[in-house]
């Protein structure tokens, strides 16, 4: 009588949640796809900091005996289940499974639907492809479908450098608007760079006296933020808080002035994904890459990402693929 011996795969995962030293290599079993569910062979996995928020806390809840972190993926397809149409073995893509629920992208190989992964385009590789759904998606669903930013309007970005920041200045300027953004003066540069029309350095310049008549904030820094950028924008406007609801302004404040507030937090979203993939396709997107790190190092990029500001994202590379990317 033969046995089957089941498929394995390097992984990395909390042994408890804390500090950035809890993540360890493993080798676990390796998923098979299910119905309208693909493989992936993981070439790349971003780092974001819902990724050591919940290593830190464990503020998700329960995941098993071994749980694995990790929403960005860009990789290629290995196997596909039943009822899978979009995509085959071999085709490479791009997604952001399964967020909030655990989606295991810091390990070679992720099962999930099929509809949460888009084609990777063509003119980027693994890596920066890896940087982008995450932190692409919660710029693309705060500026255009909560705040519907349009062209011609002004929007002002906080934390502009930063993994989400660099990249709705991006989504912004496609969009045709006016963008201003705060980051610290070193970071004025890369900004420009992006296309971002106005800069204020937030340690030498109150942005509530430098900047008036804004249609959108985009607030990524939370806290005190939220009622400091109610005087910078237009009766009408939209602020969108990303990090957290207690950073939503005085209700009442903003009723007085006829602001829109609220908070969003980003959900797997393929006509959104699709989106993100045209732009970068066109040249007009494209993610910041600050460090790369090997899978095993999963707890350097996190003890980085904590500590410092970091110019665009962290990803960890995984396997190599035949372009070697």
């Amino acid at each position: 009588m033969s046995s089957r011996t089941t498929a394995t795969m390097r992984a990395v995962s909390p042994r408890a949640w804390g500090t950035p030293d809890v993540l360890v290599p493993v080798e676990v079993d390796r998923p098979e796809p299910g119905i309208t569910e693909i493989l992936v062979k993981v070439h790349a996995a971003g780092v974001n900091p819902v990724d050591w928020k919940t290593r830190a806390a464990g503020e998700f809840g329960a995941w098993g005996d071994t749980p694995i972190l990790g929403y960005d993926v860009s990789g290629t397809v290995e196997a596909v289940g039943p009822g899978v149409t979009l995509f085959a073995p071999g085709d490479e893509v791009f997604g952001m499974p399964r967020f909030p629920e655990q989606a295991g992208g810091y390990a070679e190989y992720v099962v999930a639907p099929a509809r949460r992964f888009a084609r990777k385009p063509a003119n980027i590789g693994h890596v920066e492809a890896a940087a982008l759904p995450l932190a692409a998606l919660t710029a693309w669903q705060a500026l255009i479908e909560t705040a519907g930013l349009r062209a011609g309007q002004r929007v002002l970005i906080h934390a502009a450098a930063g993994g989400v920041g660099h990249l709705a200045v991006q989504i912004a300027k496609a969009q045709g608007a006016y963008v201003i953004g705060t980051a610290r003066a070193d970071k004025h540069d890369f900004l420009r760079s992006l296309g971002a029309d106005e800069l204020i350095d937030y340690t030498t310049t109150d942005f509530a006296e430098a900047v008036r008549d804004v249609d959108v904030v985009l607030d990524g820094v939370g806290g005190p933020y939220g009622d400091r950028s109610l005087p910078v924008l237009r009766r009408g406007g939209h602020l969108v808080t990303l990090p957290d609801p207690g950073g939503l302004p005085d209700a009442e404040r903003a009723r007085e002035r006829g602001i829109h507030t609220g908070w969003t937090i980003v959900e797997p979203d393929r006509h959104g994904m699709l989106e993100i993939a045209r732009l970068v396709a066109e040249g007009r997107l494209r993610a910041e890459v600050a460090e790369t790190f090997p899978l095993a190092r999963a707890a350097e990029a996190h003890a980085l990402g904590e500590r410092s500001r970091t110019q665009g994202k962290l990803v960890l590379t995984v396997s190599t693929s035949p372009s070697g990317d």
